[in-house]
């Protein structure tokens, strides 16, 4: 039984690293930092996966692409996106994976999903918002115009739809 349960877990991180890079491609160009839906599949990861199964999958998304696979947005891949503007932000996709994945711990309500969800979120501005600023070589208001201002109405939408199909996807999940 506990072969099979790796083997479920093993699965489901790679199908999570898998939406993750679909999400990815699924983006809107509009400066040094695209918009696109990679962050949902995170929350969704750690809503669903927990906090040691959802970095895990996000750390293959990562590996993935800095091996070249052109898994990040724009169907790009390889170190150098990891060494440029956007790194920071794809980077920080593990650490928001493991605080909305502690949602899981505990008991599950949706004001503490939400809790954990805006507290990736958070993780993953902070850790890609440092690297742009050291990186572009800008100040904190100019790299918060640019790169945390746009986004937070599509990332308070994003953390919405996560703590909505979280639960029913998990549902779903757990009757295979």
């Amino acid at each position: 039984m506990k072969n099979r349960q790796g083997t479920y877990t093993v699965t489901l991180c790679a199908m999570f690293a898998a939406l993750t890079a679909v999400f990815s491609w699924i983006s809107v160009p509009i400066g040094p930092v695209p918009i696109n839906l990679a962050l949902l599949a995170v929350l969704l990861a750690g809503s669903i996966l927990g906090p040691r199964a959802a970095p895990a999958a996000i750390g293959a998304y990562i590996l993935l692409g800095a091996a070249g696979v052109p898994v990040f947005a724009g169907f790009a891949g390889g170190a150098g996106v990891l060494l440029g503007p956007t790194g920071g932000y794809v980077i920080g996709y593990l650490p928001a994976a493991f605080i909305a994945g502690l949602s899981k711990r505990g008991q599950p309500s949706a004001p503490r999903r939400v809790f954990f969800l805006i507290g990736g979120v958070a993780a993953c501005y902070l850790l890609g918002s440092i690297w742009f600023a050291v990186l572009r070589k800008a100040a904190l208001w100019d790299t918060l115009c640019l790169c945390v201002f746009p986004f937070l109405p599509g990332d308070a939408v994003k953390i919405a739809l996560a703590a909505a199909l979280a639960p029913r996807i998990d549902d779903v999940i757990r009757k295979m």
